[in-house]
Formats: structure tokens, C-alpha cells, sequence
């Protein structure tokens, strides 16, 4: 087989290898963003069944660790908890581990992943797969920390 030929079939099959990753991973009207806001998803009427990554902050108070379960349940709200406004909906969620990242605390920001489950005769709660805790904004100028 000449040179041109195989080089002709290397660029056809990494060709058709990227036209199926475009055609499995796009979704009608997706979008690239890693994760939704809590106030987004909110708005969505909570109507995600599927997988979702959700942003917002740790709910003060919230965080309660079932060792017999092997899970720990809190609370995410929409706005910094420091931040002195209100708290407004929460949003319930279970992470089925009781490894949760160093960061993870009151009043820290978070991004839970995982799927919303609607029990019966309960209300939704969100089943996290996955709990990233942000670092906190030790590098931010003065000002803004001092506003922190």
C-alpha cells in the first residue's frame, strides 16, 4: 500500500472518530457550562431529573453526618451565608460518603453533583455523586477580601 493511501485512510478514520465525539457529546441547545447556578436550577421548577452539577454555599448549620448510614446530608442555598441576606430556598442534598473534601464546612461554596430524586411523601432532594468545596479567596485583592 503506497504512502498517500495509508495517510488518506489515518485522516479519514480520525476524521470520523471526532464526527462520533461531536455527535455523542452534543446535546440539542447544551451548553458548556461546568455547572448550573442553585437560583438556575430553582427556576427550572426543579423539573432535572437527570445529571446535574449545581453551584451555591454550604447552608450554616445544616451539616449532619450519619455514620451508621455512611452519608452526610446539608443544605445549599443561592448566596454566601456571610453575606448577611437571606438564605432563600434551599436545596436538601445527600452525599452518600462520609469523605467530604477538607474545605467542606459551613458558609463554604460548593459544587454538588449527582441527580434530583423525588421520594414518596417526601420533597426532592438532590442525591450528590460528587462535593466539590471551593478554596476560599485568600488571593483576592484587599478590598474584596475585607468584604469577605
Amino acid at each position: 500500500m503506497s504512502k498517500g493511501v495509508q495517510i488518506a485512510g489515518g485522516a479519514t478514520l480520525i476524521a470520523l472518530l471526532l464526527g462520533w465525539y461531536a455527535a455523542t457529546n452534543m446535546e440539542a441547545g447544551a451548553s458548556f457550562a461546568y455547572y448550573e447556578t442553585l437560583a438556575d436550577f430553582q427556576s427550572a421548577g426543579f423539573a432535572t431529573t437527570g445529571h446535574a452539577r449545581v453551584h451555591g454555599y454550604v447552608a450554616e448549620g445544616s451539616i449532619a453526618r450519619d455514620v451508621s448510614r455512611l452519608r452526610v446530608s446539608f443544605a445549599v442555598q443561592n448566596e454566601p451565608p456571610h453575606a448577611g441576606g437571606p438564605p432563600g430556598e434551599l436545596l436538601p442534598v445527600i452525599y452518600a460518603s462520609l469523605e467530604t473534601p477538607d474545605l467542606f464546612k459551613d458558609g463554604a461554596e460548593v459544587v454538588v453533583e449527582g441527580r434530583l430524586l423525588h421520594g414518596e411523601g417526601e420533597s426532592a432532594v438532590f442525591h450528590a455523586d460528587k462535593v466539590l468545596a471551593k478554596c476560599p479567596s485568600k488571593f483576592a485583592p484587599e478590598e474584596q477580601a475585607a468584604s469577605l
